[in-house]
């Protein structure tokens, strides 16, 4: 047994002093204040925070066929340092994940790579609604749909195939929301004034906030008319935000939405200094559409927070408008960036736990994690909050070798992260034979 004594643990809309007693890779007990002698090997943690590890429902490890730039093995272990201990990876792969029999490939490749806790998602085409209906709820986090083209290019645009998914689904239906032909449009009309030397500040004017709501408020409308447990990722726009409840509490919602640490952080101005290092699908937005985000995270019409990382080699995002991939890597940095908010006074820590950890829990009724429980998974991540440190190419460790955060300080600090019990990250050392457990759903 492991004892993590002297700790300040976060936790259900708390922060309190106290220990925690992990058996194997469950969480035993829980002690707030004095804690009674135990026969354990114990770790102080000296005052520093405990909290449960960050569960990113949205990423893309580029593995299989993409893995030049990033593998599941390489970008778990950025996540671990990062105190992301459970993952959702996206289908858009190559092959497209379109299959039963490639979902499960995948998930055996999991087993063999990932340091963190693991989920993939089944991936839908125009005409692969007989391997959706295949998917098993208890051991799949949920569907993607791309309701908007995207790297990989999985878009669902036949009507039909959208009302089958919407209706039949048996699991949670993710979705990527931008209208493809307001994006087709709007890419026209610029092209033809830019040419070839399309400004990059370009981007959220090309891929527009009404792209994002009409495709938005088209999956709500879908997921209301067939009672589908609906869940929109990376919201980017005030104007969206209406389409969300704040009443209802989360266990209960049919329908929930995510923001993404990158659209909490920038705003439009920011692509004169970033470049294409900052172009994403959908894009980043203004300063109105990032306030207005942030205080629907806080009012709790946005639910969670997740990365979207979507690594790309710096050469190919060192390009013109139109040949720079979309996407970013960002699971290493993603905790340590909402604390930046909390050093700030804009969001507390107990906020910041709930949307990173117990909230997607919640979302996708995962079994026995994302709080700090008896009898829970000890996902846990110990964090300094004044330990200042600059992010660079000597630190990070995403296998492209660069963030969009490159020369920027943090004031908190990642010290240690258990997975399922495990110390697999211990102030810049690994347990690097350690492998997670495929995630399970109460569903």
């Amino acid at each position: 047994m492991i004892l993590l004594k002297n700790a300040n643990i976060v936790n259900n809309n708390q922060i309190f002093s106290g220990s925690i007693l992990i058996d194997g890779k469950l969480i035993k007990a829980i002690y707030e204040g004095e804690t009674p002698e135990i026969d354990a090997d114990i770790i102080d943690i000296d005052g520093k925070y405990i909290i449960p590890g960050i569960i990113d429902d949205q990423v893309h490890f580029r593995d299989p066929g993409l893995t030049y730039k990033a593998d599941i093995a390489s970008e778990s272990r950025a996540a671990i340092a990062g105190g992301v201990t459970s993952y959702m990876d996206m289908p858009n792969n190559n092959p497209p994940i379109l299959t039963q029999e490639l979902l499960e490939k995948k998930y055996e490749d999991g087993a063999r790579k990932s340091m963190a806790n693991f989920s993939f998602y089944m991936g839908s085409s125009n005409d692969n609604l007989d391997e959706i209906l295949k998917t098993n709820p208890k051991n799949v986090c949920g569907i993607k749909v791309f309701m908007g083209s995207s790297t990989g290019n999985m878009l669902v645009d036949n009507p039909e195939t959208l009302k089958g998914i919407f209706s039949q689904a048996p699991t949670l239906v993710a979705t990527h929301c931008e209208d493809e032909a307001t994006i087709k449009k709007n890419t026209a009309e610029f092209k033809e004034k830019y040419g070839l030397d399309m400004p990059i500040r370009m981007h959220p004017l090309i891929r527009s906030a009404e792209a994002c709501y009409l495709s938005s408020s088209m999956a709500v409308k879908l997921a209301k008319e067939n009672n589908t447990r609906l869940h929109v990722l990376h919201l980017t726009t005030a104007k969206e935000m209406g389409l969300f409840d704040n009443k209802t509490p989360l266990k209960e919602k049919k329908i929930t939405a995510e923001v993404c640490v990158h659209h909490l952080i920038f705003n439009d101005k920011d692509y004169d200094t970033y470049g294409t290092k900052i172009k994403w699908n959908p894009a980043v937005k203004t300063e109105t559409d990032r306030k207005a985000l942030l205080q629907a995270l806080i009012d709790n019409k946005i639910d969670v927070i997740a990365t979207d990382h979507a690594p790309h080699t710096a050469d190919e995002k060192d390009n013109n408008y139109f040949d720079a991939p979309s996407g970013g890597p960002l699971v290493q940095h993603s905790l340590v960036s909402m604390l930046e908010f909390y050093h700030r006074g804009e969001l507390s820590l107990e906020q910041i736990v709930t949307k990173m950890c117990h909230a997607p829990a919640d979302c996708f009724s995962l079994e026995k994690r994302g709080f700090i429980k008896e009898g829970y998974f000890a996902d846990l991540v110990v964090v300094d909050l004044d330990n200042k440190w600059t992010a660079d190419k000597s630190n990070v460790l995403y296998k492209v070798g660069w963030s969009p955060f490159d020369g920027k300080e943090f004031k908190s600090k990642v010290l240690k992260t258990f997975v399922n019990g495990s110390l697999v990250y211990n102030d810049g050392e690994f347990m690097e034979d350690f492998r997670g457990d495929r995630l399970l759903f109460d569903k």
